[in-house]
């Protein structure tokens, strides 16, 4: 009986051993180039990359729905099965789950539905209006495989056709400075630079990638009129660092090994015994303290005083820290508070990755020379004195004895915890902090973490952006010179009706007083249309084949929930230019456009 059960296991093991097979798939910008390992398996495009990450200190990325859009077609034209946005929804990096080295809170990811879970126009109507008029493609594109006929130089046609009336094509321009008219079945068809069209019927023209006729929304952050009340603050306590270690080593150890990442901050201390005899006590050069990290910042201290803070990037996490040391004569104390700022998760052996002080840590300028007290005795600290008090608890923040008064009197600094109060605001739409006035840290609401900030400014090129081309991120990026992020999303789910507890915790000295809650609202919409736009809502196929087509342009505005329309700052029907918020008249202008639109509007 047992061989018998030994036998009916093995053969059922190499069964699924045999039957198994993968299916390879392609993530990035494009995926048109991409084939699958074998020809029977489906063409599948799991991560359609709509944005890209953002990186404290870095610029935040746009990609242009036109590029996206042209993007998608590509794949869909030459016989795609299947493609999936990353990301479709933006989110939030909430606690510390943020997704590697030095990247931001926010995931928005210039996403169709953002963080806030808004929709983003113009790209989550372009997008829909794309997959209406691939879904009028259906039964062609499911039924046959494409041929292509060059239309042009940088011109294609990629037709689906059963032989049965059933007909579906692509008119392709991959130019990236030049319209095009082209000529396919007898008629002419104008393609702009880098776009594709769409005919359902290998006729109308029911899509272009590069021709936007959804609304533009502009967003804004409000002002809630919810207040932060009754701040008190509470000082990290570092002249008792050490007296608890239970950790010592000879040499620097790696960060991520002690902590096991149940918090960002490490403790490296040890001390270092000056002559009294040192030259630079009566009035010579100080030495100067250098501090080596393998990321991904560092505070220092010398008895108890804050000595000055380093900081790598994403693409270099290595940096060193070089200040003057106040010493004086007998035993000094050194700590170093080592930060991470998110776990490695993507590169070249990114498990062998440190974290941590790493490197040397020396003395420069002494009467005998360098002193070098990398291999000294270290002790070391996991996570800070109010994380193992629990002060972001709603139950033991009550149990701290915190100070009371005036912040500006208590003044910037560092290593400082600060908690205020705050009711609920009005209405349903999304919220944020406003952090703008602080350095770097961690903040709390309800004992739920909000995640990391850092007020890093961001460093790039933010010229004009344009949909031709193919995209990478350094093609279009947005605020150069302003910090990365200044916003941090607030779930309202987390919120109580009344006394919200805020706790924050600032690592280089903020000005906690001018926090504030605000609201993600929409500030304006626009639209820009001509006459003859391609538009899947003037466009029925009948189930025997028949289609009818209209030229006439259609374009929906809606404001939020809540909201309506109260002004219409601008109407021109004619050759208007520019974009939504700066449009201007041109030379062919209907003098009665404005106040046709207000008439017809409630």
């Amino acid at each position: 009986m047992g061989q018998e059960t030994f036998l009916t296991l093995e053969i059922l093991s190499v069964a699924l051993t045999k039957s198994w097979e993968q299916i390879n798939t392609c993530n990035g910008f494009y995926c048109d180039a991409f084939s699958p390992n074998k020809p029977y398996k489906p063409t599948l495009w799991t991560e359609a990359w709509s944005g890209w990450f953002t990186e404290f200190g870095g610029t935040v990325h746009r990609r242009p729905v036109q590029d996206l859009a042209f993007a998608v077609a590509r794949f869909i034209q030459k016989g795609g099965s299947f493609f999936n946005y990353y990301m479709y929804h933006g989110g939030t990096n909430f606690g510390r789950t943020a997704g590697g080295p030095f990247i931001t809170t926010s995931y928005d990811y210039d996403a169709p539905l953002d963080e806030y879970g808004l929709m983003r126009q113009p790209k989550y109507g372009h997008l829909k209006q794309l997959h209406e008029a691939i879904k009028l493609c259906e039964y062609a594109l499911v039924s046959s495989d494409p041929t292509v006929t060059s239309l042009g130089t940088y011109q294609q046609a990629h037709v689906f056709s059963t032989g049965q009336q059933k007909c579906a094509a692509f008119l392709s321009n991959y130019n990236t400075k030049s319209a095009a008219r082209v000529t396919f079945n007898g008629r002419q068809y104008n393609l702009p630079p880098w776009s594709i069209s769409i005919l359902p019927d290998c006729k109308n023209v029911v899509f272009n990638t590069a021709k936007v006729a959804v609304q533009h929304t502009k967003m804004q952050m409000l002002p809630t009129g919810s207040k932060l009340l009754s701040w008190e603050t509470y000082d990290e306590d570092i002249s008792s660092l050490g007296e608890s270690s239970t950790l010592t080593a000879i040499g620097l150890l790696e960060q991520i090994n002690i902590t096991r990442d149940t918090s960002d901050y490490l403790w490296y201390m040890t001390s270092v015994e000056i002559s009294s005899s040192e030259s630079f006590l009566r009035g010579g050069q100080k030495p100067t303290l250098t501090v080596e990290s393998a990321g991904h910042a560092v505070h220092v201290f010398i008895n108890g005083q804050f000595l000055g803070s380093a900081f790598g990037t994403r693409e270099n996490r290595r940096f060193t820290f070089s200040g003057p040391a106040n010493l004086r004569a007998g035993i000094n104390k050194i700590a170093l508070l080592s930060i991470a700022v998110g776990l490695p998760n993507v590169g070249l052996h990114y498990e062998t990755w440190e974290t941590g002080v790493r490197g040397a840590v020396v003395l420069h300028g002494l009467d005998h020379g360098n002193k070098d007290l990398t291999w000294q005795k270290w002790s070391y600290q996991v996570g800070l004195k109010g994380e193992a008090m629990n002060l972001v608890s709603p139950s033991e923040a009550t149990s701290v004895d915190w100070t009371r008064g005036s912040l500006a009197a208590q003044g910037q600094q560092s290593l400082k915890w600060y908690k205020a109060y705050f009711d609920a605001p009005t209405g349903n739409e999304p919220l944020a902090l406003d952090l703008r006035s602080m350095g770097k840290g961690q903040v709390w609401i309800n004992g739920q973490s909000i995640g990391r900030y850092w007020m890093a400014y961001a460093k790039g090129d933010c010229k004009t952006c344009s949909y031709a081309g193919t995209f990478r991120p350094i093609n279009c990026q947005r605020r150069c010179g302003h910090p990365t992020q200044r916003w941090y999303h607030v779930p309202r789910s987390w919120l109580k009706p009344t006394k919200n507890l805020l706790v924050v915790f600032e690592e280089l000295g903020g000005d906690a007083s001018r926090i504030s809650l605000v609201k993600r609202s929409v500030a304006r919409v626009c639209a820009d249309a001509h006459e003859h736009h391609p538009t899947t809502d003037n466009y029925d196929i009948e189930n025997k084949g028949n289609s009818n087509s209209t030229g006439n342009a259609k374009v929906l505005l809606q404001c939020a929930p809540g909201q309506s329309i109260t002004s219409i700052e601008f109407a021109s029907f004619g050759t208007p230019s520019g974009t939504c918020g700066s449009f201007q008249k041109g030379t062919c202008h209907a003098p009665n456009s404005h106040a046709m639109l207000e008439k017809a509007l409630p």
